[in-house]
């Protein structure tokens, strides 16, 4: 390991040293680290905090405040009044029917920021009740949002997976019903360690604070008068439709949801002071912070040596099972330290992709899981959606890890298992 690796790697423990404590405000250890990665000499002002200008981070604070305005309109009393219904019957049913719900409609909009800033915004809301606490609701429902039932938006993972193995010269296809069976495989995963997870999720009021806005404000706020409320639904359906064609949209898709959130302040959906709470929250300067961090330990060649290493260790004679299950660990593990799902893809499915071919075995079960494992980690509070859950749903660390890492670990092995069986090696 050179010097800057040293210094970078001591950096991110640090950072997370700092996170576990919980003895510092929530956002500002990532905040500390960039600092000292420019004060090391580890990174530039520009790299440390370029997730500032990040286009995600951008968009994910203007579809942030789009949901504050989106509070205040009767649907969504509503639809807290329906979940609340639901929550308030209480007991085990009621949870497993919950994340059922929020599974299948995982399988519509797919693993997107909108539908997890949805659900989890919504739980976020719902009245304490001691038969189903809300804090038994946010973090399982919150990862669930990611992991579809019946899983048919597969299009981007499956031509990631397929570029992987087109860019390492092996030729093969990769079918809808082969991706969805091992997604689905693993969905069951979490599926089942959620329902095992109920019995020792903490029991604790979510709501209070839960939005920018408190709780006298809100109640003492008229009701928004219908077009207004119009004017909030069409804010809120542009944003998510910006979010869902991004490939398409390019850079306007990512600042159409900033662009919502300044027509709804304009006509007067919220003042810039609700705008000015959510669009720096210390949930984005969490984000924010993390992508330079994440950006300096690539840069230092870290993740590439450790890949590397792994690979050699290996040796020539490895079971194909433990082969995917090792990579897609690895993947999964350095995507959630770093924070770059792509980055981490990109630097070990190479690897994996040659090791298997020299190997004489099938490569395409092992690219579609390590697409799969890239998105599939969350197991450290780091980035965005295990981020907004830990802050949102006022868990201690210690009650985070305790759900967070068991599952981490099933739904990889979940994942390995759907490979083998949806693409025999």
């Amino acid at each position: 390991m050179t010097i800057q690796m040293t210094i970078a790697l001591a950096i991110v423990v640090l950072m997370i040293v700092m996170i576990m404590s919980d003895k510092f405000s929530f956002g500002a250890p990532p905040l500390v680290a960039c600092c000292l990665m420019v004060l090391t000499g580890v990174s530039t002002i520009e790299r440390a905090f370029c997730g500032f200008v990040d286009s995600n981070v951008i968009m994910i604070a203007g579809f942030m405040a789009v949901m504050a305005g989106l509070q205040k309109t009767s649907l969504m009393s509503r639809i807290k009044s329906l979940l609340s219904d639901l929550a308030g019957k209480g007991g085990f049913k009621a949870y497993v029917l919950l994340l059922i719900v929020v599974m299948l409609g995982a399988s519509v909009m797919g693993n997107t920021t909108g539908y997890y800033m949805l659900v989890l915004t919504i739980v976020a809301s719902i009245p304490y009740n001691k038969n189903l606490p809300n804090s038994k609701l946010l973090m399982p429902l919150g990862f669930a949002t990611g992991r579809a039932l019946i899983p048919v938006s597969v299009a981007f993972f499956m031509g990631l997976a397929s570029s992987l193995l087109e860019s390492s010269n092996y030729e093969n296809t990769i079918s809808m019903a082969q991706f969805s069976i091992m997604m689905f495989i693993m969905s069951v995963g979490y599926l089942l360690w959620a329902l095992i997870a109920y019995r020792f999720l903490p029991d604790h009021d979510v709501s209070q604070g839960a939005n920018s806005i408190s709780e006298n404000e809100e109640s003492a706020a008229p009701a928004l008068p219908k077009w207004k409320e119009y004017c909030t639904y069409g804010a809120f359906l542009v944003s998510v439709a910006a979010m869902f064609l991004l490939d398409t949209l390019g850079q306007a898709g990512y600042i159409l949801p900033c662009l919502a959130t300044a027509f709804l302040c304009l006509i007067g959906v919220f003042n810039f002071k609700e705008v000015r709470a959510n669009v720096f929250s210390p949930l984005i300067l969490m984000m924010a912070s993390v992508i330079g961090v994440a950006g300096a330990l690539a840069d230092t060649g870290f993740t590439a040596m450790v890949g590397e290493a792994v690979a050699n260790a290996m040796g020539g004679n490895v079971n194909p099972f433990v082969l995917v299950l090792v990579f897609c660990l690895l993947t999964s593990a350095c995507a959630t330290l770093t924070g770059a799902s792509i980055g981490a893809l990109f630097i070990f499915a190479p690897i994996g992709i040659a090791t298997c071919m020299s190997l004489g075995l099938n490569p395409t079960g092992l690219a579609a899981a390590m697409t799969a494992a890239a998105w599939g980690g969350g197991f450290l509070p780091i980035d965005g959606l295990p981020a907004m859950i830990l802050g949102m749903g006022k868990y201690k660390l210690s009650q985070f890890f305790k759900f967070a890492l068991p599952m981490y670990f099933i739904q990889i092995l979940a994942l390995a298992i759907g490979a083998m069986v949806a693409f025999p090696m």
